[in-house]
């Protein structure tokens, strides 16, 4: 029997061993330790181990057990001669570090679900809701973000709070946030090292302030500053109900990993509002001109942008009145964007301008010409624009006389009445392409019934067709232009747009500008 208990005291495990009846006929020394509860003549089934006992009454073969800051783990084994026997483990380790693998793959969740929700949207406000409903509950009971925008027209300076009694996020401008308010907010603000209070031992009253009447008293809490692209992007500020554990160093450099993401993105959000803004004033600024009325002048214009997102770019109409009668101007300016939109931007204004001391259309060209290589950034710009300017003025009989001169341009195109279809060839060389262009001129003249036609190479370089590889190119677009003779302007450039949207497909294409002159129809 010495030998028997020697031999089972060198169990790592906990044996305790059952007569029939029940009662502990042999305890080993690990068991004596595990379940020091359990001695030797007493019934099982009535030991100070509540979870042995269960599972002894219920016949249950197993059982586990916090036991005197221990994770135990037993089962039950039936033996001979009707005796019994329970091994005990202790999986203390085991289990830490089962909870450390369960917690380390919810930390990984966490970022990576926080990683996609914060991408998803580039919208500042967005992204603000975002990072303050994120961290609730998996951080904290609360979440407060304080922003203060670096960035002009991205939205204004305030703070966002949520907590699990809160429906939506819940906001307020930064005016009503004393700085004093939240531990640390002020130097987070500049981007020093959070505040860290693990448990707090007083209640800051302007953060009680903050926080629903709900919560109950604030317990742990992070300040931490959310960095942006060269600034601090906002502060999150996490905040854990005073029943609730307090902030590990595990869950601290969560929250700072959190904190990086989400004001990574609000930089982002910031930089895109930033480009947004910038892309309506230019769209805005640069959007087709209301066509002037002209006496003896029938005027209409067509303007399709590029599929891009920012739907601005270099195709432009212009019509300026002059005394006696008007000067046109339609033009492409190389390449797509905002660059070939601010290049717009100067050509229409500087046409504006010079068009008040010069109206003969290639001296106009020169003047031009030389006005975008003065400008400061025509070294490094390397961008020029085709460009047809013309001058009409009416004649007596009720028809108009143009002079038109060409830069580069495709040459416009003149449906006569009698329905043929004439192309009116100007040349030219590219304005702001070369400091000593040449440029050419011609003159036509428009009777009652024609009308001229002035497009940019959008159209007929576009390409669709059955297969979305054909060009449009220039006889599709002059059989366009005669299958609609007779129609007024506006009507003709809506069937010329109709024709051509068939026929590309919904197939992506470049800038197009149009413009439709002719005299205007008598009445009466």
């Amino acid at each position: 029997m010495t030998a028997t208990h020697e031999l089972l005291d060198a169990f790592r495990d906990g044996i305790v061993v059952t007569d029939p009846t029940g009662r502990v006929t042999l305890v080993n020394a690990c068991a004596r330790v595990l379940l020091p509860e359990v001695t030797v003549g007493a019934p099982l089934r009535q030991c100070a181990v509540a979870a042995l006992a269960r599972a002894v009454a219920g016949g249950t073969p197993t059982f586990t057990a916090e036991h005197h800051g221990r994770h135990l783990s037993g089962r039950y084994q039936q033996l001979s001669d009707g005796r019994s026997a329970w091994y005990v483990r202790d999986v203390t380790g085991e289990q830490a570090g089962a909870d450390a693998l369960r917690a380390e793959q919810a930390r990984t969740i966490f970022l990576a679900e926080a990683d996609h929700r914060l991408g998803l949207s580039l919208h500042h406000g967005r992204t603000l809701a975002e990072a303050v409903t994120l961290p609730v509950p998996h951080l904290a009971d609360a979440a407060i973000v304080v922003h203060q925008p670096v960035v002009s027209g991205t939205g204004e300076p305030g703070w966002l709070r949520y907590t699990r009694d809160d429906d939506a996020p819940v906001s307020g401008p930064l005016a009503t946030l004393p700085p004093t308010a939240v531990p640390g907010l002020v130097r987070a603000l500049h981007g020093e090292p959070g505040r860290v209070d693990r448990r707090t031992t007083t209640e800051p009253a302007g953060l009680v302030a903050l926080l629903p009447a709900t919560f109950g008293r604030p317990g742990a809490l992070l300040t931490v500053p959310m960095p942006g692209a060269g600034a601090v992007a906002g502060v999150l500020v996490v905040v854990r109900r005073a029943d609730r554990p307090g902030f590990t160093d595990r869950d601290t450099d969560l929250v700072h990993r959190f904190a990086s993401r989400a004001g990574a993105a609000l930089a982002t959000a910031e930089l895109y509002g930033q480009q947004a803004h910038l892309a309506r004033v230019l769209h805005r600024s640069l959007l087709p001109p209301t066509l002037p009325r002209l006496a003896g002048v029938e005027l209409a214009g067509g303007y399709r942008a590029a599929g891009d997102g920012l739907r601005i770019g270099g195709d432009f109409y212009e019509v300026l009145p002059t005394g006696p009668g008007g000067v046109f101007a339609l033009g492409d300016v190389s390449g797509r964007g905002v660059e070939a939109a601010v290049l717009t931007g100067q050509v229409r204004q500087s046409l504006r301008t010079l068009r008040l001391v010069e109206q003969r259309p290639r001296a106009l060209l020169h003047l031009l010409n030389r006005a975008l290589f003065d400008a400061p950034d025509a070294a490094r710009r390397s961008r020029f624009t085709t460009l047809l300017l013309g001058e009409m003025r009416t004649t007596t009989g009720g028809g108009l006389l143009l002079r038109i001169a060409g830069g580069g341009h495709p040459a416009p195109l003149v449906a006569r009445a009698d329905g043929t279809i004439d192309r009116v060839p100007v040349g030219g060389m590219p304005v702001g392409a070369f400091a000593t262009a040449r440029f050419a001129e011609t003159g036509i003249r428009l009777a009652p019934g024609d009308l001229l036609l002035a497009y940019t190479d959008g159209m007929t370089e576009a390409r669709g067709g059955p297969d979305g590889t054909d060009r449009y190119g220039g006889r599709r677009l002059r059989r366009a232009l005669a299958s609609g003779a007779g129609l007024p302007p506006e009507a003709l450039v809506d069937h010329l747009l109709h024709r051509f949207d068939g026929w590309l497909g919904g197939q992506a294409h470049d800038d197009i500008a149009m413009l439709a002159i002719r005299p205007a129809s008598r009445t009466g």
